[in-house]
């Protein structure tokens, strides 16, 4: 039997190196070695510029053409940007529905693009993808999809984020969130000052987003943007990360840090709780008092929440990632 022929959407890393981004290269790589054959689409370049003309010319237009004229038996838009009318069968992996759930929390483009469109994608597709049972109850409610359409899929974590490595040197607390509003740095950056942990700084590693978000303060510094392998090196140093997100669909550096051998303070949201089970030490975003107290105790069990959130980590795999997602497809093409 000939290998199903599998068009796969790119056009995201153009734009990002964040969790979406790790989790398309990482899917990418271990469909290599599954029974598939990949034609990969992508569209435009680095900026902010190109979303607009991206949104509507290629998704809307140009992307399902292609897919029907190059024969593919499937089309996978690993993200919830994607066609609302396709020719051939479509599965849409949906992160999350932060756009919709928190809409003032993005630009006045994305938050008017995604009301009229998600809907539409989401009765386009032939299946869904949920990163996790939380995503999957936001689109039975959001979207209205019938729950035989999802299925739940989680993220997964694999080098070079692993224990394994060096460590970057010094002492420091750790966060790792683009600068937008819903990862809720201010209130981070609060907890963090009230927790006096003796000196210990706070570093930001993200790429600057939108809304306005800044980090600063005594003992605070924004590293920007960093590569994975100095990711990695941060997160097998630091004495805690800390991933206070207001709404996650499911959190990848929470998992990532675990798989370093970092403790973890992480907010108490439904996504999160998920992915950590009790290898975190769990906080509510909204107060400061309560994000200083959970860095000042993730520091002192890291003995015990090491291993837990070692061991936590092995239950999520990219090999096991390709082999559902491929059964997907299978599904989706019968």
């Amino acid at each position: 039997m000939a290998p199903l022929r599998v068009g796969i959407d790119v056009s995201p890393l153009a734009l990002t190196r964040a969790g979406t981004a790790r989790h398309i290269r990482s899917l990418l790589a271990e469909l290599d070695g599954e029974d598939v054959d990949l034609v990969r689409y992508g569209f435009g370049g680095p900026g902010r510029a190109v979303v607009p003309v991206r949104d509507v010319g290629w998704y809307l237009a140009a992307l399902p053409v292609r897919a029907r004229r190059d024969g593919v038996d499937v089309l996978h838009c690993p993200t919830h940007r994607a066609p609302v009318r396709s020719p051939v069968p479509l599965v849409v992996t949906f992160h999350d529905l932060a756009v919709l759930r928190h809409p003032q929390t993005f630009n006045r483009w994305t938050r008017a693009y995604s009301r009229r469109a998600l809907p539409r994608v989401a009765r386009a597709a032939t299946k869904l993808i949920a990163v996790s049972e939380f995503t999957k109850r936001e689109l039975l409610e959001l979207l209205d999809v019938a729950e035989d359409k999802v299925r739940v899929i989680p993220n997964a974590v694999g080098p070079p984020f692993t224990a394994e490595g060096e460590a970057a040197p010094g002492e420091y607390v750790l966060a790792v969130s683009t600068l937008e509003p819903r990862k809720n740095l201010p209130r981070l950056v609060e907890g963090y000052r009230r927790a006096s942990l003796n000196g210990l700084p706070l570093l930001v590693a993200g790429a600057a987003g939108w809304g306005g978000v800044r980090v600063e303060g005594a003992g605070v510094r924004w590293l920007g943007e960093v590569a994975d392998a100095e990711l990695a090196r941060l997160y097998r140093g630091a004495r805690c990360v800390a991933y206070a997100s207001l709404y996650e669909g499911f959190g990848l550096p929470l998992l990532e840090a675990m798989a370093c051998g970092a403790p973890v303070v992480a907010a108490r949201t439904p996504a999160l709780e998920e992915v950590a089970g009790d290898a975190a030490v769990l906080v509510d975003p909204l107060d400061p008092d309560a994000i200083a107290a959970g860095l000042v105790e993730a520091i002192d069990r890291r003995e015990e929440l090491r291993p837990k959130g070692l061991e936590r980590a092995k239950a999520f795999d990219w090999r096991e990632v390709a082999r559902e997602t491929v059964e997907v497809y299978r599904e989706a093409a019968a």
